[in-house]
């Protein structure tokens, strides 16, 4: 599915994301979630573009419980990202592209 976007579980998370040396989104979502589906090859687009600037994981929610409810994450997709191990930005529900972009601006061009 998503080539520029690897995978992070409950246990990988702390390491992975929260002592992250740059920027991570994380990108929460399930098999069954429709917009989740529609926001991941976009997310996949922009990974690929800017990667270099911010690290891009995703999250499922089904098979990692612990996090998403860590942080509150209700409603899917859910994207967070983590800067300092701190949520700096969430984006809830899914956005088109240019959107996705505007939101995440302040990360890939900084």
């Amino acid at each position: 599915m998503a080539d520029n976007i690897a995978a992070v579980t409950d246990a990988e998370f702390e390491q992975t994301v929260l002592k992250a040396d740059k920027p991570v989104l994380v990108d929460f979502w399930a098999e069954w979630c429709g917009p989740c589906k529609q926001v991941a090859p976009i997310l996949d687009e922009i990974a690929g573009a800017h990667g270099d600037k911010i690290t891009f994981v995703k999250m499922n929610v089904d098979e990692n419980p612990v996090t998403p409810s860590s942080y509150r994450v209700t409603g899917i997709p859910t994207i967070n990202v983590y800067q300092n191990g701190e949520v700096v930005k969430s984006i809830v529900g899914a956005r088109p592209k240019a959107a996705l972009l505007n939101e995440l601006a302040d990360f890939i061009n900084a």
